[in-house]
């Protein structure tokens, strides 16, 4: 299993101390990075059993075990709904599609069933990995649960909490464990692995995505781009028919839908006020017509209401009438039209 490049020094600064390192480890940063991609490699290396001095052998049984989910001493908790679903490539869970709230925590039985996992003396004879994932998804129950064992935790068992938002965690968990700031490439590194992936349109996407290389990969990949185009022609026009622009828009994703639209208003307010656009680079001089006209307290406005949409999105909901709210409204607060 091999880190990213951009991931090489923070790799060597705990590799080169595995005796050394605490009882729990808390990988911090922007979903998006290979936070998950990089525990699991950093698992890997310290269950191995011949271990080079930077990297797992990938051949003996330990690695064998890692390598078919099988390890006696590795555990990773998830959600259900992320299990489901197969493994994560550290992907925010604002895009995954709508689970029951349950199903995106990780609860207290799930913590709890590690107590017999964590009072044995692991297989074999080295460490006990648990891996969590993301720890900001544990419920309050499960978190408290956690914290007594962080209290008092076991000899030679380490806790890799991984989180995408830290500040959601427990203050008394995050004083209990390491905090590893994980690093972001910088946009030229991040571009040159993008194209090495063969991303098409490398830094559109890897804008879209808030400059997260691997969210870029998953954006580049996929048939969201062409949806997004489409969509966004029709929004950058002055005027238009918001009943159609609903009913065409059926064809789309709601959540994707939302999320254009955030990043689209955000675009417009940054044109507003500095001519800069940070997402939908390819629509750079439609947004920069667009914002001259547009009023900064309407953007504001229209923002919170997709804000409270992408709150909803997660019930059972009318989709097309939740299309022709936001139309109208974008007419109103965007354009300054009413129909």
């Amino acid at each position: 299993m091999n880190i990213y490049p951009w991931q090489e020094n923070i790799w060597k600064q705990l590799v080169s101390q595995p005796g050394r390192l605490p009882n729990a480890l808390l990988l911090k940063g922007r979903s998006g990075i290979g936070k998950l991609n990089f525990a699991r490699a950093l698992s890997q290396y310290l269950l191995c059993e011949e271990r080079l001095p930077s990297a797992p052998c990938g051949k003996c049984q330990g690695c064998l075990w890692f390598a078919n989910d099988n390890h006696p001493d590795f555990r990773l908790l998830e959600p259900a709904a992320f299990s489901e679903q197969g493994h994560e490539t550290d992907v925010d869970d604002k895009a995954r599609p709508a689970e029951k709230k349950a199903g995106n925590q990780i609860s207290v039985e799930q913590i709890r069933s590690l107590d017999d996992f964590t009072n044995l003396t692991s297989h074999r004879n080295g460490y006990k990995i648990i891996l969590i994932h993301p720890a900001e998804a544990m419920n309050t129950h499960a978190a408290n649960a956690l914290l007594k064992t962080l209290e008092e935790p076991p000899g030679n068992t380490l806790f890799m909490l991984i989180s995408h938002k830290p500040q959601r965690l427990l203050p008394t968990i995050v004083s209990r464990c390491r905090s590893v700031a994980m690093p972001v490439p910088d946009r030229g590194a991040a571009l040159k692995w993008l194209e090495l992936q063969k991303v098409i349109e490398p830094e559109i996407a890897l804008a879209q995505s808030g400059y997260a290389p691997l969210a870029a990969l998953e954006i580049g990949n996929g048939e969201s781009q062409e949806q997004r185009k489409e969509f966004l022609r029709q929004v950058s026009v002055a005027k238009l028919n918001p009943l159609l622009l609903a009913e065409s828009a059926q064809q789309y994703p709601l959540t994707d839908i939302i999320n254009w639209l955030q990043k689209w208003i955000c675009d417009l307010i940054y044109c507003k006020f500095t001519c800069n656009v940070s997402y939908h680079l390819d629509f750079t001089e439609q947004l920069q017509k667009l914002s001259r006209s547009a009023d900064a307290l309407g953007l504001v406005r229209y923002y919170r209401e997709l804000l409270a949409a992408q709150r909803a999105v997660q019930h059972p909901l009318n989709n097309q009438l939740v299309l022709e709210q936001l139309a109208l409204s974008y007419c109103r607060w965007v354009l300054n039209t009413e129909r």
